[in-house]
């Protein structure tokens, strides 16, 4: 007997139909002899809706009133779910963030689990109790009410899973795995069976949607397999696990994009310590993560400073960036939004000289510009026109022949 937890998406409780055919894959689990326990998300498009109201009421909305809010998605599929088992005649028991409790830190809409404390969860089991727990929220010390950010319920499920000590997370969504890129651009994708933590994590970091960055850290910290499967079909689906020598022989596993970037370039900057960090502490304490950093030195004690920030902080950094421009006497300040960055991730390539250089000679032939690079042990990341995203990642997943896998 194993104890699985098992996370699904939107899209697979996004209808009454859906919920109840969830219901009947979790029951069928069980029946199999194992222990399970369910991590729910909102139904698809719940959240957005949601979003949209708070901001008809208040265009910037509150943070702490937007987490009520917010978590009352989740709220709504986990009872409904709850309802579908028990209708079949098996127990299931729903608990919100705050009940279990998922115990977090007190950044609201982007808050990080802190502890869970799981003795409730352990009493339903040992009860023979389906618990079925709320994705995305958790509460603070004081008792309010927080959400996790976007993909949110893979973190809770994965947290649960390690705090339960399971043998397996699965998450569900509405494809049958990893692909070797999206599918919906290059219909030549293949599923990959398994991957590395650490290129899992490489990719969800770099555009793949198909797990969150928190899910595959805490997954890659404790030991947590992960298997991502399609709620649609019984088919196996990519296992998330530790880097194994037979991963090493393939030198690129995955070309992944994204176009929630944007650029920002301050120009003719005072070229002296200290002055990075007059720029960058500001940005940080706005909770905006930055990404690519690239420095050009001019004639004289000045430099350009050019980095990417994710577009929905872009004018909130463009703000800030501006006005710290003047503190330190720098020339001026420019954004762009129109770009993307295209990434090739592979834990082959710490054995291998020449990628990149043949990353670079594949968009080259395709009259693709380089913007920026940035490079790791297992991934080369190129920034370019937005305009170029869908034939820069055609373009390398042929190049690098991953439609052969």
């Amino acid at each position: 007997m194993a104890l699985i937890v098992q996370k699904y998406g939107g899209t697979s409780v996004g209808s009454l139909q859906r919920i109840k055919r969830v219901a009947e894959r979790v029951i069928k689990t069980k029946e199999a002899g194992n222990d399970v326990v369910v991590v729910l998300s909102a139904m698809a498009g719940e959240t957005n809706r949601l979003i949209s109201l708070a901001k008809e009421i208040q265009p910037h909305p509150d943070p702490r009133e937007l987490d009520v809010l917010m978590a009352t998605g989740e709220q709504v599929s986990i009872a409904l779910f709850s309802m579908a088992c028990i209708e079949r005649g098996v127990e299931a028991r729903s608990f919100l963030g705050f009940q279990v409790p998922i115990e977090t830190d007190s950044a609201h809409t982007k808050a990080r689990i802190e502890n869970i404390k799981a003795e409730k969860l352990k009493q339903a089991l040992a009860s023979g109790i389906i618990p079925v727990i709320a994705g995305f929220q958790g509460v603070t010390e004081g008792e309010n009410i927080t959400t996790l950010g976007r993909g949110g319920s893979d973190t809770t499920a994965v947290a649960l899973a390690v705090a339960l000590g399971a043998d397996v997370c699965e998450i569900y969504t509405d494809v049958e795995g990893v692909f070797t890129t999206d599918p919906n651009i290059c219909p030549k994708a293949k599923k990959i069976d398994k991957i590395s933590y650490e290129e899992m994590l490489e990719m969800a970091s770099l555009g793949a949607k198909v797990l969150e960055i928190r899910s595959v850290e805490f997954a890659m910290r404790y030991g947590m397999p992960i298997h991502v499967r399609s709620s649609f079909t019984d088919a196996p689906g990519t296992m998330v696990v530790e880097e194994d020598e037979s991963m090493e022989s393939i030198l690129v596993s995955g070309v992944t994009y994204s176009k929630n970037e944007a650029r920002i370039t301050i120009n003719k900057v005072p070229d002296r310590p200290g002055i990075a960090s007059k720029i960058f502490t500001p940005i940080s304490d706005a909770n905006i993560v930055v990404d690519m950093i690239i420095q050009n030195t001019r004639e004289g004690d000045l430099t350009d400073m050019t980095f990417t920030v994710p577009k929905p902080d872009y004018e909130t950094a463009l703000d800030i960036v501006k006005r710290v421009a003047k503190e330190i006497g720098a020339e001026k300040v420019q954004g762009d939004t129109d770009i993307s960055k295209v990434s090739i991730i592979g834990v082959g390539m710490r054995n291998h000289a020449g990628v990149a250089s043949k990353m670079f000679e594949i968009l080259a032939n395709h009259g693709i510009n380089i913007l920026m690079i940035s490079t790791s042990e297992i991934k080369v990341s190129c920034v370019i026109d937005e305009k170029y995203t869908e034939l820069a990642v055609r373009a390398l997943h042929e190049g690098f022949g991953l439609e052969e896998r």
